[in-house]
This record gives structure tokens, sequence and C-alpha cells, in this order.
């Protein structure tokens, strides 16, 4: 990969990292069902007056709609809300990855090769340590919500496959017009029209500023510039650089918002590390360990 390409996958790694500790940053002042629909309005407009629609049917659309953007931040968003540390969410998240190939063995019929059913019995002992410790900083709701942000992921991504060669960025912001009004529904019902206005008249510039990130450099920079790198080299080459996003999640919170992880939580997130590089990598280990 060449070293321009290398620095675009730096940049996305480090937006998406410190994504987590600006959706804390956000859920200050407003509610988290009532912060989803903020981002995606802010993401739909006026981007969609430049993009061209991808050629992708409607009704998949609205299933990646529903899925990545509406689905996965709403729990996420939720998740954080009532007591998920961010940098936790950015590491528990990660096991979208194992629900991807769960969901792809029952709907693709796609198999698991031992290897990766090793790594993700690996991920899933990090993930219970991590949900067993709980105490200070991390509530079980919040470890359970993130947990269903990360299944609607996955969801999303079997959608993704489905579709197949796309512009990811366009696919971003036209399945982006799916999540605002079921958000301000959502609001309206769960957190209520008083709660909704009071956030509203009261937002401050941080707020606002951690909106924007959401929409323009989370979505819409960081999607942009991923899309490139995988139009450019192979999905292989470039996924497994979102190994790093938890790394930067868990360091900027406990620089930035002061979280600190339990021992029993540092040795869970080290076994879902671990279970995530052997279902990236395991393959082509094995491959070189039997043809030596």
């Amino acid at each position: 990969m060449a070293l321009k390409d290398l620095l675009l996958a730096l940049v996305v790694i480090i937006a998406w990292g410190l994504n987590f500790v600006v959706i804390k940053v956000g859920l200050q002042d407003i509610p988290p069902l009532l912060l989803g629909a903020l981002r995606f309005l802010l993401v739909v407009f006026p981007a969609i007056f430049f993009m061209r629609r991808p050629q992708v049917p409607w009704r998949w659309l609205l299933a990646y709609g529903l899925t990545l953007s509406l689905g996965q931040f709403a729990f996420l968003f939720s998740a954080m809300a009532v007591g998920m540390p961010a940098g936790l969410a950015s590491l528990v998240l990660q096991a979208q990855a194992f629900f991807t190939l769960l969901f792809a063995g029952l709907f693709l019929g796609e198999r698991l090769r031992r290897v990766t059913l090793f790594g993700l019995l690996l991920a899933a002992a990090g993930l219970a340590l991590i949900g067993l410790q709980g105490g200070e900083g991390m509530t079980l709701a919040g470890f359970l919500l993130t947990l269903c942000a990360a299944s609607m992921w996955a969801l999303g991504n079997v959608v993704t496959r489905h579709i197949g060669r796309v512009d990811i960025l366009g696919l971003v912001i036209w399945g982006a017009l799916v999540p605002p009004v079921p958000f301000l529904a959502l609001s309206a019902w769960l957190e209520g029209p008083a709660v909704m206005e009071q956030a509203l008249r009261g937002i401050s510039l941080d707020s606002l500023l951690a909106i924007a990130y959401l929409a323009f450099v989370a979505t819409m920079l960081g999607y942009g510039l991923w899309g490139r790198l995988l139009a450019r080299y192979p999905a292989t080459q470039v996924a497994p650089f979102s190994l790093l996003v938890p790394v930067v999640g868990i360091g900027s919170s406990a620089l930035l918002l002061g979280e600190r992880l339990a021992p029993l939580q540092w040795v869970g997130a080290v076994l879902v590390m671990a279970g995530l590089l052997i279902n990236v990598f395991g393959a082509r280990w094995f491959g070189r360990l039997r043809a030596g």
C-alpha cells in the first residue's frame, strides 16, 4: 500500500476511534435517539443533492438504513447513555465481526472454518469477562445494548454483501434517508416531546460540534476514505486496519474522559483482540503452517 493511502487509513482509524468520545460529549446535552436523528439529518442534507443514488433497489436501501444506520446507532447511543464507557464501546462493538460470520452462515449459507470458529470462541470468552466484570463505569444494560448494536451492524454487513459492489459513500448517504423519521418518532415516544424541545432549545456549542463531527468526519469522511481504499486494494488488505479502531477508542477515552479498564476487563480486551486477529489472519497463518 502506498504511503499516501496508509496515511488515509490512519485518518479513518483516528476518526472512527475518536467517534466514541465525541458521542459521549454529544450525549451530555442531547438524548440518544434525538442525537441519532440530528446526525443523519446532517448527513443527508445537502449531500444527497450532490450524490447520485447508487444502483440499488429501494428495498435494499431500506434494509441498509434500518440496520447499519438506525439499528446500530439507536442501540449504541442508548448504550452509552445508560452507562457504557466510550473505550469499552469501541471494543465490544467489534463483536460485529463475529455476528457477521454467524449471520452470513445463517442467511447466505457461508461455512465457518475451524480456525475462524476458534477465534470466535476466544473473543466470546473475552466479551463474557468484560460483561461479568461490570462494576464501576459500565452497566449491564449498556453492555447488552452495545452487543445489540454490534448485531445490527452485522446484519447491515450481510445486506451490504448481498448488494455487492457499489459506491460506499453513495450507499451511506442515500441509506441515511431512512433513519431520521424513525429516530424522531422513537425519540418522541421514548424520550418525550418536552425533553426533545428542551434539548434543542438549550443545545450547546459542544453538542453542535459533536453532531457535526458524527455527520461529516465519522460518517462522510470516514466512509468516503474507506470506500476509496477498498476500491484500490483487496478487502483483505484494508479490513485489518479496523482492528486499530478500539486501540484509538480505548486510548482516547482514557486520555480525554479519564476512563480506566479494570484488570479483568483488560484480560477480556486482549482475548477479544486476539479473536479478531485470528478471524482476520487465522486462515492465512494456518495455511502457512500446513505448507511448512
